[in-house]
């Protein structure tokens, strides 16, 4: 019994399979917010 599906448990045969564009989506909305508050924190440091 395993936690993934059975066509994501088996090795690819062909190689590694390109992200999917969910995948891509996620990471650049969680980077634009990631950056959204790195930017905020910096100006809040520089402002006071």
């Amino acid at each position: 019994m395993g936690y993934l599906p059975g066509d994501e448990s088996r090795p690819d045969k062909g190689g590694r399979k390109p992200p999917s564009m969910n995948r891509i989506a996620l990471w650049v909305i969680v980077g634009g917010v990631g950056l959204y508050y790195l930017g905020s924190g910096i100006v809040g440091l520089l402002s006071k």
